[in-house]
């Protein structure tokens, strides 16, 4: 059955079995993902999965009960389910005490938006990644196809998201058990710019084989690629940008909201909904629209979800429950991706990092490891290895007066998450160049 015809049947369904003064909302999610796990460069599974489910929401007299359920793509048995759902959460509203900060969108719109650029054939992106991996230890894996939204409400909301994205995440591991690690992402697949990133892994490979060198701890001028800067963007989205952290002054951007600090002048943050993977409306039923979040280093508009607007007297703005970011995307620079080394100097090109915290949240100060390819570098050169350190420095020196560059080029990076199911939040981010990099051991 087709994804939209299903969804709107069952709201069909929704509507018939409503009692009078109860209203509903209905959030729908489906996936049809081809997955290929590649190890030693070859294939070692492939498969294919489709599934749909439906998250109700039933709401009377201020009381709401949630119940999410796994369709069976029979239209008669997944029928049978959803009324099933609506007398179960029908029977558990009495039980509930009335929510305060329940604000349901009572407004009627209609957002429908199919990104439907042909993805490639599975079996021609399989060749030309063994083609590639011929002769190296190449694991991996690539997941495809399309992902569907829908929203539909008793008050008139109805809104449909199809994109078709594809993403391939993988490793080349060296002899000695080091690697590098690289990413493509997107809409549509260009062999050749997929070459070009294969083959800068394939060069960063060869520098693993050199004996690796240890930094003594202190101040060093750094280079963090996109996958890097990635991490650290993902710590700040954790409550950074959230209308309720920062009122209850627990943003770990709070100084920058509270205009105490600011990042350097060519840091813009968006939460870029349009032309992304993630759809124009939300869970919750509202509609989402292009957020300014940093701009030229000061803070700008903030996320907001239907609780924060009701306990905080705000506009909500379509943000998920947890108030994070799902689309965002980092204005570039001027550095020219082949000048990277060059403006580096001597320091070190760090391709990526993991297992970061915070180690003093109200400084927005964070601490992590570097990980995979991260190099030391001399008059522009990559000299060897650098075994791996503990970094230790906050986002406003990083981002801030640290601050010497970004690159012009931006690399689209896709969750990876497949828990449940694909999921379709996403980074656009340059690299950044950074005078003074606080390494601690």
């Amino acid at each position: 059955m087709e994804r939209q015809t299903q969804f709107e049947a069952l709201v069909a369904v929704l509507r018939a079995a409503l009692h009078p003064a109860e209203q509903f909302s209905l959030a729908y999610e489906a996936e049809a993902s081809d997955f290929i796990r590649f190890n030693h460069g070859q294939v070692r599974q492939a498969g294919c999965v489709q599934q749909a489910s439906v998250s109700l929401k039933l709401i009377h007299e201020g009381r709401h009960a949630d119940l999410t359920l796994t369709l069976a793509d029979d239209s008669d048995e997944d029928r049978r389910r959803l009324e099933q759902a609506v007398t179960q959460v029908r029977q558990a509203l009495p039980l509930l005490p009335p929510d305060p900060y329940l604000l349901p969108n009572t407004e009627a719109w209609h957002s429908e938006n199919r990104q439907a650029a042909p993805l490639p054939d599975t079996q021609d992106v399989v060749a030309r990644i063994s083609e590639r991996a011929h002769g190296l230890d190449l694991v991996g894996i690539y997941a495809a196809g399309p992902i569907y939204r829908g929203f539909a409400s008793s008050w008139g909301a109805m809104g449909w998201h199809q994109a078709n994205s594809f993403n391939l995440d993988w490793s080349l591991f060296h002899p000695n058990g080091q690697a590098v690690k690289a990413n493509y992402a997107g809409h549509d697949w260009d062999s050749a710019a997929f070459d070009r990133q294969f083959e800068q892994a394939r060069e960063q490979l060869d520098y693993l084989g050199r004996p690796a060198i240890t930094l003594a701890p202190g101040q060093y001028r750094a280079y963090l690629a996109p996958a890097a800067l990635d991490e650290i963007i993902g710590m700040l989205a954790w409550g950074g940008f959230s209308a309720q952290a920062i009122a209850s002054k627990h943003s770990p951007l709070q100084r920058l909201y509270d205009g105490e600090a600011r990042f350097n002048a060519a840091v813009s943050l968006d939460e870029q909904v349009s032309g992304s993977l993630s759809p124009a409306f939300s869970g919750e039923g509202y509609p989402r629209r292009d957020l300014a979040l940093i701009t030229y280093g000061k803070a700008g508009e903030r996320l907001v979800d239907s609780s924060s607007a009701a306990e905080y007297n705000l506009p909500a703005n379509g943000a998920n429950a947890g108030e994070s970011p799902s689309a965002l995307s980092m204005a570039g620079g001027d550095l020219e991706q082949a000048q990277i080394l060059a403006r580096l100097g001597t320091g070190l090109y760090i391709g990526n990092l993991w297992y970061l915290n915070f180690s003093d949240m109200p400084a927005a100060r964070m601490t992590g490891m570097t990980r995979f390819a991260t190099f030391w570098v001399e008059d522009g050169r990559i000299i060897a290895p650098v075994s791996t350190m503990r970094f230790d420095d906050s986002a406003y020196s990083l981002l801030g007066d640290q601050l010497e560059a970004l690159t012009r080029e931006r690399e689209l990076i896709l969750s990876t998450s497949t828990y449940e199911q694909r999921q379709t939040s996403s980074t656009h981010l340059p690299g950044a160049l950074i005078n003074r990099l606080t390494l601690t051991l």
